[in-house]
C-alpha cells in the first residue's frame, strides 16, 4: 500500500494522522523542518507498529519540499495520500494577535508562502503520479478563520481562505480522474496546543484524525468545518 505523506507534521494532528492511517496499513512519510521532531514522531509511531520515515524540508523551501516528497515516494513506492497543514509563519500568539488593522503586505506574505505556496508545491510533486495511477487523495488543513472570519488570526485566515478556494475547485477538477481533494478548517483548539487560552474548548487530535480517514475512504463533500 502506498504511503501517506504528512507535510509539516506535528506532535498533535500529524502524529494522530500517522497513527490512524498507519493503523489501516499505510506507511507514513513525515516531512518537517526539525530533525528532532521527525525523530520523535518516527519513534512514537514505530512503538505503535507503524512504519514511518522522516524527510527534512521547510515548506517555504520549494525545491527542498519537492525533493523530500520525491524521496518519500521512492522510499515507499508511491504517495497515495497527501496531507498538508501549515499553521502559518510565526508563533501562535503572534498569529492570534494579528487583527484586520494590523495586516500589511510584509506580515501577510509569509503566511501565503507557508500556507498556500507550500501546499501548491507539495501537490504538484505528488499529483502527476496520482493522475497516472487514477487514484489518490489530497487533504488540506487550515484554521477555522479561513471559513468563518474572526477578528484574530486575520493574516493566516486570509491565506487559509485562498487555500480553501483552491482545494474546493481542485476537488471539482479532479472528480472524474480518480483523485479526491478535501479541505478541513479546524475552528477549535486541538488538545495540547501551546498558547491555547485557559479553559478554551478543544478536541482530541485522534478524534479529528478519524475525520480525515473518513474523507479518504468515503470521498464526501470537499469541505468540512470542525467547530468547538
Amino acid at each position: 500500500m502506498p504511503a501517506i505523506a504528512l507535510v509539516a507534521a506535528g506532535p498533535r494532528l500529524g502524529l494522530s494522522l500517522g497513527r490512524i492511517f498507519g493503523g489501516h496499513g499505510f506507511d507514513v512519510a513525515l516531512i518537517a523542518r526539525s530533525p528532532e521532531r521527525i525523530g520523535e514522531l518516527t519513534e512514537k509511531l514505530a512503538a505503535e507498529g507503524v512504519t514511518a520515515a522522516g524527510f527534512r524540508a521547510d515548506v517555504t523551501d520549494r525545491a527542498a519540499l519537492a525533493a523530500a516528497l520525491n524521496s518519500a515516494a521512492g522510499r515507499f513506492g508511491g504517495i497515495g495520500v497527501l496531507h498538508y497543514s501549515s499553521p502559518g509563519a510565526g508563533t501562535t500568539e503572534t498569529l492570534r494577535s494579528t487583527g484586520p488593522l494590523d495586516v500589511t503586505v510584509d506580515n501577510l506574505r509569509p503566511q501565503v508562502e507557508s500556507i498556500c505556496y507550500g501546499a501548491i508545491t507539495a501537490t504538484r510533486a505528488v499529483l502527476p503520479a496520482m493522475l497516472a495511477a487514477g487514484t489518490g487523495t489530497l487533504l488540506y488543513t487550515s484554521g477555522g478563520s479561513a471559513v468563518t472570519p474572526a477578528p484574530v488570526f486575520v493574516s493566516a485566515g486570509m491565506a487559509g481562505a485562498a487555500l480553501r478556494k483552491w482545494a474546493i475547485t481542485l476537488n471539482r477538477a479532479l472528480a472524474d480522474k480518480g483523485v479526491y481533494a478535501g479541505h478541513v478548517a479546524i475552528g477549535t483548539w486541538i488538545a495540547g496546543t501551546p498558547g491555547a487560552p485557559e479553559g478554551a474548548q478543544h478536541k482530541e487530535p485522534d478524534d479529528i484524525a478519524r475525520l480525515y480517514w473518513e474523507l479518504h475512504t468515503g470521498r464526501g463533500p470537499a469541505e468540512h468545518l470542525i467547530s468547538a
